[in-house]
């Protein structure tokens, strides 16, 4: 009893001395930021970061707190206005709408009148650039990853193929593809064709083919080609002689003694036919061959020092770093009013490379010069103008009708113009000069400081495109190629197919049925796979058609030193096989004296089909004689003489229709690229009468300036 008393009574007392305690006094609080600043990465504009700041209270007594404001592109969310105990999480964000540096200060203070102040400082960064997209596809920066991003357009977008042959074109896969245009004129006699950049045209068609005894070709225009009797006294069979002849004679075929004045025998560019005078045919002596046309640039002090022939016959002249000048042998010469490195001709037109400034490649209008479109990488590709310095042409070639290669060098980025290293560029373009692909060339040989360089380009008719880089052996142009060779093969869509590295030295490329054929190897190289097919003498600047490779005589040369190489053989290798097929054989003392061929067709006569020939130039001495040897058998076709006094070796050639316009006098390599750089050489045309450039399915001559300029034939068979 008394102790339950006593606990209450000391439960009381306690309860009053709590409730009478005096209060603490000399309590405060203590404002805190866990950091004094905030520096942002650098941001994208339109891009938001945000960052987390800590608010605290170092002391006992809750605070009342204010804070100063942040302009944009800074903002702070979750300030504390009153701040107890625990922690208060603030986030602050930066959200640049600009580019540029941007700085903020935040300012609290609380009610005690203690004050913090954070700092925020950031960068804005601006979009950068994106590459232009090809057809089919968007590209756009992605700011989360740091890079441009690229995506196929959705099936069926409305694109821009790049080609007038191409109708109602929509992106299939990524790809733009459009309904083929139908050219039809409506007359069975003629060719009709589209060009990618200016449609529909009609060509003159190809001449039936008879029956090879007594029915000749005939055309019909609205039924096309047909039979018809051959004309009495058209040559049917193997006797031809003029006493016992195999001729036609009312559609039959017969062995008859040819009467006197009969034409025997074809004519040739400096002989007429031959007629039979008794059992003889007899022939006109033989005429020399004089230019009805000369330019000599020594004269004129100009460096135009490489040649192209228009289908129409029309000559253009160029030069490293010239001016060109368009038909260059008619009576008003075009010359361009701005320089390029080299030029070759597509779709009717001059392309040039680093025209009018390095890095661009630019398509020239025939009749005026001036430019159609100009491609200029540096825009097009922002991304790899930033892995160079300066950035100029390599080589170009033409894939097909609506796709031009063009192989941009360049000096890595940091490097002086000194430098022996170098980045390529491969740029696939549409006949409208658009952007279809781009790829770094990559590889281990690429890498080395010896100015690698692609001495061969060429493309085959399915549009694939071959390159072979070999290190150089001197340090300027024009540049001497070492080795060993790296061959890279590409589809028309710029993916790789297959690469090798070969022990040769580099050099330019012809293709035929399959084939690659590089200058300087002895072997061809299947372009399926790049493995060596026959062993060949080596290969020089070979032609072929579908059935003949010819490789250019052994020993000769295109430099101005070529005199002197004792050459008395040409041969013909069967395809596909490489077999040997023939031998021609010059006479005692002659010697081929230039390592160009061309191919030429005869003029058909009535009832037959052209012949195809190989053309080059042979001497006894140094007067050079024009000589066509049947690509077929290897049998001489004609010899003529030329009436001019040679400066050096006959050192480029081309045909046109019944002419051949040659180079000589080139004072620097031409065996090099670019050949014949800085000289000025003399040019001459000879008319040829009955031969034309060649129409074989694929000549196989060598592509690219400087080497061949006939547009390859892409549209037909492989």
């Amino acid at each position: 009893m008394w102790l339950l008393l006593l606990t209450g009574l000391m439960g009381v007392l306690g309860a009053a001395c709590r409730e009478e305690r005096p209060p603490l006094v000399g309590v405060e609080g203590r404002l805190r930021l866990s950091q004094a600043s905030v520096v942002f990465p650098r941001t994208y504009v339109g891009v938001s970061r945000e960052e987390t700041v800590r608010v605290s209270n170092g002391g006992r007594a809750p605070l009342e707190v204010s804070w100063t404001q942040v302009a944009a592109p800074f903002t702070v969310q979750g300030l504390p206005e009153r701040v107890a105990s625990s922690e208060v999480e603030v986030r602050v964000r930066f959200s640049p709408t600009e580019p540029g540096p941007y700085s903020a200060t935040l300012t609290g203070t609380s009610s005690g009148g203690g004050t913090v102040a954070l700092t925020l400082t950031g960068e804005g960064l601006a979009i950068p650039e994106c590459p232009t997209p090809s057809a089919c596809h968007g590209i756009s920066f992605n700011v989360n990853a740091g890079r441009c991003v690229e995506q196929r357009l959705p099936d069926g977008t409305a694109c821009d193929p790049g080609n007038e042959c191409l109708l109602e074109s929509t992106c299939v896969l990524g790809v733009c593809k459009g309904r083929e245009r139908t050219c039809d004129d409506g007359n069975a006699c003629t060719t009709d064709v589209c060009n990618p950049l200016d449609g529909c045209q009609t060509v003159p068609a190809p001449p039936c083919p008879g029956d090879g005894k007594c029915q000749q070709g005939v055309c019909d225009p609205l039924t096309g080609c047909g039979l018809a009797m051959a004309p009495d006294g058209t040559f049917c069979g193997e006797r031809r002689g003029c006493d016992v002849a195999d001729v036609c004679v009312e559609g039959t075929c017969v062995v008859r003694d040819l009467p006197d004045g009969f034409t025997c025998a074809p004519s040739t560019p400096c002989q007429r036919e031959g007629r039979c005078q008794g059992p003889v045919c007899q022939r006109p002596s033989p005429t020399v061959l004089a230019p009805n046309w000369t330019r000599d640039t020594r004269e004129e002090l100009r460096e135009l020092h490489d040649m192209m022939v228009w289908p129409d016959g029309s000559v253009t002249l160029s030069g490293f770093f010239e001016a060109p000048v368009l038909n260059a042998t008619g009576e008003t010469p075009v010359q361009s009013n701005q320089t390029g490195r080299r030029c070759m001709l597509w779709n009717e037109r001059l392309l040039c490379m680093d025209m009018p400034r390095q890095g661009e490649v630019s398509l020239l209008e025939k009749t005026t010069g001036s430019p159609r479109w100009t491609f200029v990488l540096a825009q097009a590709r922002p991304d790899m103008a930033a892995e160079a310095t300066t950035i100029f042409m390599a080589r170009l070639a033409v894939m097909a009708p609506d796709r031009l290669a063009a192989l941009f060098e360049a000096y890595p980025a940091g490097s002086e113009n000194s430098t022996l290293c170098r980045v390529y560029f491969l740029v696939v373009l549409n006949a409208k000069g658009a952007l279809v692909s781009a790829t770094k060339f990559t590889d281990p040989l690429l890498s080395q400081c010896n100015h690698p360089h692609p001495f061969g380009l060429v493309s085959d008719t399915r549009g694939n495109l071959y390159v072979a880089f070999s290190p150089t052996v001197n340090s300027g142009a024009p540049l001497m190629p070492g080795s060993p060779t790296l061959v890279l093969a590409y589809s028309p869509d710029g993916v790789e197919l297959w690469r090798r590295t070969l022990p040769m030295a580099g050099g330019e490329f012809g293709a035929v049925n399959g084939l690659l054929l590089p200058e300087r190897g002895t072997t061809a190289l299947r372009m399926a796979d790049g493995a060596e097919v026959g062993t060949l003498p080596v290969l020089g600047r070979a032609v072929a058609t579908r059935e003949r490779v010819v490789p250019s005589p052994e020993g000769t040369s295109l430099n101005p030193e070529g005199w002197g190489v004792v050459s008395p053989e040409l041969r013909g290798y069967a395809l596909p096989g490489l077999t040997p097929a023939w031998t021609y054989r010059l006479g005692e003392g002659e010697s081929f004296v230039t390592k160009e061929l061309r191919l030429a067709d005869t003029k058909p006569r009535p009832g037959e089909l052209p012949e195809t020939l190989v053309v080059s130039f042979v001497a006894q001495g140094i007067s050079p004689t024009l000589l066509g040897v049947r690509a077929r058998d290897g049998s001489e076709a004609f010899r003529c003489e030329l009436a001019y006094t040679p400066r050096t070796v006959p050192q480029l050639f081309e045909l046109g229709p019944e002419s051949l316009v040659m180079m000589d006098g080139a004072e620097t390599c031409g065996e090099c690229d670019p050949p014949f750089a800085y000289s000025s050489p003399r040019f001459q045309r000879f008319p040829l009468t009955g031969l034309q450039p060649s129409k074989a399915s694929w000549p196989g001559t060598f592509g690219g300036p400087g080497h061949s300029h006939h547009e390859t034939p892409v549209r037909a068979a492989p």
